[in-house]
């Protein structure tokens, strides 16, 4: 099989969607994002890109503190609206019933499977895109998602975004063990 250039300028890759969570003027927004990602696990870090333009930056650096929402399959019209629409223009957190951790600046979603709270940490500036950088403080999950004091996994339900342009998908099933199924390769 050949490889052919594509031409492409972004890869298709799937992303996890999450909708953030800030408080901007004084009251609660949402955007959905689909660039974010841990960074480090000691400090925890995660990592949110976002163009300049969004409303929600404002609410970042004004209070230090964001947090990420991981929405379910059944919550994928809210999710697609709330990217749609500029939080400058629309009241989205009347969607949501909203509670707030150890930080009361980083509104969290009732709804959503996961819920991680995070301060923020730093800022790197880009041309058009700000990637924001914050330790998570904590991290809420509704019982029905935990088994034995983990996470279980299959109950989540939450969906992908796939790169470039769409569409959502949901999560498929349980492929391999990760640091225990490499064991069983044998090198040529």
């Amino acid at each position: 099989m050949n490889k052919v250039k594509t031409g492409w300028k972004l890869p298709i890759l799937p992303l996890p969607v999450c909708l953030l969570g800030v408080h901007v003027n004084g009251k609660p927004n949402f955007n959905t994002i689909v660039w974010f990602n841990m960074l480090h696990d000691n400090p925890p870090l995660i990592g949110i890109a976002m163009a300049k333009r969004h409303y929600t930056n404002q609410g970042i650096r004004q209070n230090k503190t964001y947090s990420v929402n991981i929405p379910t399959t059944d919550m994928v019209v809210v999710t697609d609206y709330c990217g749609l629409h500029s939080g400058s223009k629309v009241d989205k957190s009347k969607e949501f019933k909203i509670f707030y951790g150890e930080l009361q600046t980083a509104p969290m979603i009732k709804e959503c499977c996961i819920n991680i709270e995070c301060k923020l940490v730093n800022i790197k500036e880009f041309k058009n895109t700000d990637l924001f950088i914050g330790e998570i403080v904590e991290i809420y999950s509704d019982e029905k998602y935990i088994k034995d004091k983990k996470p279980n996994v299959k109950k989540f339900d939450s969906f992908i975004f796939l790169m470039p342009n769409g569409p959502y998908w949901k999560i498929g099933d349980h492929l391999a063990k990760a640091y225990e199924v490499g064991h069983s390769y044998r090198p040529k």
